[in-house]
C-alpha cells in the first residue's frame, strides 16, 4: 500500500516565451512526470520546445500526447539543462541537497536555464486538477524553502558561471536577472585553460567558424564568486551567451537533448553523420548549417580538440520555431592536457583518429549524411587555405602558452597531407 508521502508531489510550471508548455510533477520517491498542456500540444504554431516536438518531426504528436516519466533523473531534454560534474557538486553542496536530486536542482535553477525554458514552483492551490488526476489522485504540496549557503569545499577544477556584466565587472546572476556571459575560471588541474580556449576560438574564427563574442577577463573583475580554489593565474575566459539578447531569451538545445541522451552518453551514443543528417533535413537553412558544421569538424582536427561530443553542438530557435546551428563554443586544444590523445569525440567517416583523417573520411561523412559532396568539399578546401595562410603567423600574437603553441606546431606537421599545415 502506498504511503502518504508517495502520493505527495511538488509541481513546476514550464513556460516557453510566455506560453505554458506543461507541468513537471516531482514525487517524494524520486519519480518525475512531465505532462504537456492541451493548449500547447494542440497548437501547430506553438514555439518549439525540442526538435522532437516540432510538428514536422516524426511522431511528434504521439510523443506529446503521453506523459514523460522518469525515476530519479529528469527526462533527458530537461536533465541536459542542468550543470554537470564539479559545478553540479558545487550547487548541490551549497543547496544542501543530493547531487542526483535533479527535480529540486531544476526548480532552483529554473529562472536562468540555458535557452528560453522557465521552470517556476507552483503553490498547491494553483496546480490544475487535471495534473493531480493524471498522476493518480495525488496531493500537491508546497516546496520546502531552499537556503543557499557557501559553506563548502571543492577540489580545484575549472568552473563556469552565468554572470551579468555591468560597467566592466561581472556578477553571478541571481533571481530574475539573466546572465549575459559565461565565465570560465582557471583550473588548478590544467595549466592556462582560458588562454588555450581563447586562442583556439580565435584561430577557428579566422577560417570561417561562427563564434560569439569572446574575451579574457581579469579575475579581480569577477565579484561574489563562491569560495573555489584558483591557481596562480590572472585571467578567466568569457564567452557571450548567444541564448540571450538583453532581457530576451532565445531558445536553444544541445544535441544530447535532440537525440534524447543523458550527459553520460555524450561520447558514444551517435556519430557526426547523424548530426549532419539532422541539420541538413531540419534546419531552416540545412545546406548552410551543414557546411558550417563540416568546417568546424575539420577545425577540431586541426586544433586537436578531442572533446566535440554531442553536448558541444547546439540548435538555436531565433524565430521561436525553426532550428539553426548555434555559434561554436568549447573549442579547446584538449590533447595538451590528455597524454597521447589522438582521437576526436565521435566517429567521422568510419574513423576517429585525426592523424589518419583525410578528405576521403569527409566524403564518406557527406554520403552517409545524404549531403552533396560537391557542396561540402569547397568549404573544406577554403578552411585549409585560410588555416595554412593565416594560422602560423597569427598564433604568434595570441596568448596561448608557448608549450601549447609548440605542441600545435608539431600536431600540424603530423596530419595527413590533405590537412597538413607545414
Amino acid at each position: 500500500m502506498s504511503t502518504s508521502a508517495d502520493n505527495q508531489i511538488n509541481v513546476l510550471k514550464l513556460t516557453l516565451h510566455g506560453r505554458v508548455v506543461g507541468y513537471l510533477a516531482g514525487f517524494q520517491n524520486g519519480r518525475n512526470v512531465l505532462s504537456f498542456a492541451d493548449d500547447f500540444k494542440n497548437d501547430a504554431a506553438r514555439p518549439t520546445f525540442s526538435l522532437i516536438t516540432h510538428p514536422n518531426f516524426p511522431r511528434a504528436d504521439r510523443l506529446m500526447g503521453e506523459s514523460w516519466v522518469r525515476n530519479q533523473k529528469l527526462h533527458p531534454i530537461l536533465s541536459n539543462l542542468l550543470p554537470e560534474g564539479s559545478l553540479r557538486e558545487l550547487m548541490a553542496q551549497s543547496l544542501k541537497m543530493h547531487i542526483d536530486n535533479e527535480f529540486h536542482l531544476f526548480s532552483y535553477l529554473g529562472k536562468d536555464l540555458p535557452g528560453a525554458l522557465v521552470a517556476e514552483p507552483m503553490d498547491p492551490d494553483e496546480v490544475p486538477d487535471s495534473i493531480l488526476n493524471i498522476n493518480g489522485k495525488v496531493k500537491a504540496i508546497k516546496f520546502k524553502k531552499i537556503i543557499r549557503e557557501n559553506k563548502f569545499s571543492l577540489a580545484g577544477v575549472q568552473m563556469k558561471f552565468s554572470m551579468k556584466e555591468k560597467e566592466g565587472r561581472y556578477n553571478i546572476s541571481k533571481g530574475d536577472v539573466l546572465g549575459d556571459w559565461i565565465i570560465k575560471t582557471p583550473s588548478t588541474k590544467h595549466k592556462d585553460v582560458p588562454l588555450n580556449e581563447y586562442t583556439a576560438m580565435r584561430l577557428a574564427s579566422l577560417v570561417g567558424v561562427n563564434i560569439p563574442e569572446i574575451k579574457l577577463v581579469d579575475l579581480n573583475k569577477l565579484d561574489n564568486l563562491p569560495p573555489i580554489n584558483l591557481p596562480n593565474e590572472k585571467l578567466a575566459f568569457a564567452i557571450k551567451r548567444f541564448d540571450r539578447n538583453g532581457d530576451r531569451r532565445i531558445h536553444m538545445e544541445d544535441f544530447a537533448q535532440v537525440l534524447v541522451k543523458y550527459p553520460s552518453q555524450k561520447y558514444k551514443s551517435t556519430n557526426y553523420e547523424q548530426i549532419g543528417r539532422i541539420l541538413y533535413e531540419y534546419s531552416g537553412d540545412g545546406l548552410a548549417d551543414a557546411q558550417q558544421f563540416v568546417r568546424r569538424l575539420l577545425v577540431n582536427i586541426l586544433l586537436s580538440n578531442g572533446d566535440a561530443h554531442i553536448k558541444n553542438w547546439s540548435l538555436l530557435y531565433f524565430d521561436q520555431v525553426t532550428p539553426r546551428l548555434s555559434p561554436a563554443y568549447d573549442i579547446v586544444t584538449t590533447s595538451v592536457y590528455i597524454h597521447n590523445e589522438r582521437h576526436y569525440a565521435l566517429n567521422l567517416g568510419k574513423n576517429k583518429e585525426w592523424y589518419k583523417a583525410s578528405y576521403a573520411n569527409f566524403e564518406a561523412w557527406a554520403e552517409q549524411s545524404k549531403i552533396p559532396w560537391r557542396a561540402i568539399k569547397p568549404h573544406l578546401e577554403d578552411t585549409m587555405e585560410k588555416a595554412r595562410s593565416l594560422w602560423p603567423q597569427e598564433i604568434k600574437n595570441l596568448p596561448m602558452n608557448e608549450a601549447h603553441k609548440k605542441y600545435l606546431d608539431n600536431h600540424w606537421k603530423n596530419l595527413q597531407n590533405d590537412f597538413r599545415l607545414k
